[in-house]
């Protein structure tokens, strides 16, 4: 789940924003039950998502995790681009990762009523331990691995997919920095075609 991602790719609405971070807490037509802001943010994960899996850049990136990770490696892969992102100059310069992350998790706040309760769960842990910001460290990327593996059904630990990361991370970053202007293309396409009526950003 990469949600600083998800949260840079919601048009700064606040609706959007909420739609985009809970969707994966969503299933199927369980999104008709929101706001109809909010399923336009979980409509538009979703086509993130779409695309993500397959770009020919990611399905490359994907196997050098395949190995150690099997068909977890796209999830891993997330995480990744997360810590890459984080720390892109031209995305987030000086001082401003810390402070779109506030924006994030106030108006997450401001809207946790109406999230799913999984994700009302999992809120305190990301905004106490400012998951946003921290992705621009590698320990918590190490952390965020380790978790992942322990939330999985097929993978007891993490170790092996830490090493290719240490390894391979200018192959990983040279796929980020080719695939990321990719997906802000379509995601800006995205928005003409299907949500420039409705929202200003």
């Amino acid at each position: 789940m990469n949600f600083l991602a998800h949260a840079y790719l919601s048009f700064r609405q606040p609706d959007i924003l909420t739609g985009n971070m809970i969707s994966d807490f969503v299933k199927g037509k369980a999104k008709f039950g929101y706001p109809l802001p909010v399923q336009d943010g979980i409509v538009l994960h979703r086509a993130i998502d779409s695309f993500t899996d397959e770009n020919r850049i990611n399905a490359i990136a994907r196997k050098l995790f395949h190995p150690a990770v099997g068909k977890y490696a796209g999830a891993f892969l997330d995480i990744v681009y997360d810590h890459f992102l984080a720390s892109d100059p031209l995305v987030f310069p000086g001082d401003s990762l810390p402070v779109f992350s506030q924006w994030v998790y106030e108006n997450l706040e401001k809207n946790l009523a109406v999230c799913p309760p999984p994700f009302q769960q999992l809120f305190p842990y990301m905004k106490n331990n400012n998951w946003l910001t921290g992705y621009r460290e590698e320990a918590n990327i190490q952390r965020s691995f380790q978790n992942l593996a322990y939330r999985a059904a097929y993978l007891d630990d993490a170790s092996a997919a830490w090493l290719i990361f240490v390894e391979k991370k200018p192959q990983l970053e040279a796929a980020y920095q080719r695939f990321f202007p990719e997906l802000l293309l379509f995601v800006g396409d995205y928005f003409k075609k299907h949500l420039a009526q409705k929202w200003n950003p």
